[in-house]
């Protein structure tokens, strides 16, 4: 129970820190959306969301790059700061690749450390699996050992743990290859105008897949008593209307890109 103790202001902040899964995406990108970037349907007005998530980021170039710094500086006792990293993370590139057993728990410890040295609570959110199937239509468990890093991780810290992955799991299970397509990045040629040549996309979220993914936080959330109960909203709501999903417009996306870090210039 977290909040007992949490910083009574006019506006409770809780600040997001991950990659693309996460993030709010610029509206050249729609229908492309973060459950961060809809996690504010389903709390109350008077709670301030503040989504520092960044497409391309691992838990190494996020605090590397200086994006952990700058929400440490802002950080008040009583804050939340969710962190969920694992879809970069778990990539060949040497620039972002992190151990699951290793580095990545590693940097993991960076913001939950941060987060309690400044009276902030600190919570881990697993990634969402990716739709990926093999030629028998199961679903392959690409990001598995992230989340079971994280999950070890929290258990040793003490830190509240949300499970995504395995709710994910349930739920693309349960749909099968072609009901999972529904809700990530899958569009015919000329199905949405900002991608005129269609895409197939395993890893980003449609509006529907990622209100599934906020829904589900913030109602595990309110339920173990993560959060106050009474900040939790909406979570009944089936539909919500394009205006609502928060997209920003480029400029707007970019500034915010740039600004909310301590590194060098438009970093991941």
């Amino acid at each position: 129970m977290l909040h007992e103790t949490a910083h009574h202001s006019e506006h409770p902040r809780i600040f997001l820190a991950g990659d693309s899964s996460v993030c709010t995406r610029e509206i050249s990108r729609a229908p492309m959306a973060g459950w961060g970037q809809v996690l504010p349907l389903f709390f109350t007005r008077d709670v301030e969301i503040v989504n520092c998530a960044r497409a391309g980021a691992s838990s190494r170039t996020f605090a590397e790059r200086g994006r952990l710094d700058w929400i440490l500086d802002r950080l008040r006792p009583g804050d939340y700061l969710v962190v969920s990293f694992g879809l970069s993370d778990h990539k060949q590139d040497e620039e972002v690749r992190t151990e699951p057993f290793h580095g990545y728990r590693a940097y993991l410890r960076l913001f939950i450390d941060g987060a309690r040295d400044r009276g902030a609570h600190p919570v881990l959110v697993s990634p969402h699996e990716r739709c990926t199937w093999d030629e028998h239509g199961n679903l392959r468990q690409v990001v598995q050992p992230y989340p079971m890093a994280m999950s070890e991780l929290a258990a040793e810290t003490s830190t509240p743990f949300v499970d995504l992955y395995e709710q994910s799991l349930q739920w693309w299970t349960q749909l099968g290859p072609q009901g999972t397509r529904s809700l990530f990045m899958f569009l015919a040629p000329g199905q949405h105008p900002n991608y005129p040549d269609g895409i197939d996309d395993t890893t980003h979220l449609l509006p529907e897949g990622a209100v599934a993914c906020a829904r589900y936080i913030a109602h595990t959330l309110a339920q173990r008593e993560i959060v106050p109960a009474q900040w939790v909203t909406r979570l009944d709501q089936e539909r919500f209307p394009d205006e609502a999903y928060g997209w920003l417009d480029d400029a707007t996306h970019a500034s915010l890109t740039r600004a909310r870090t301590k590194g060098e210039g438009d970093t991941l």
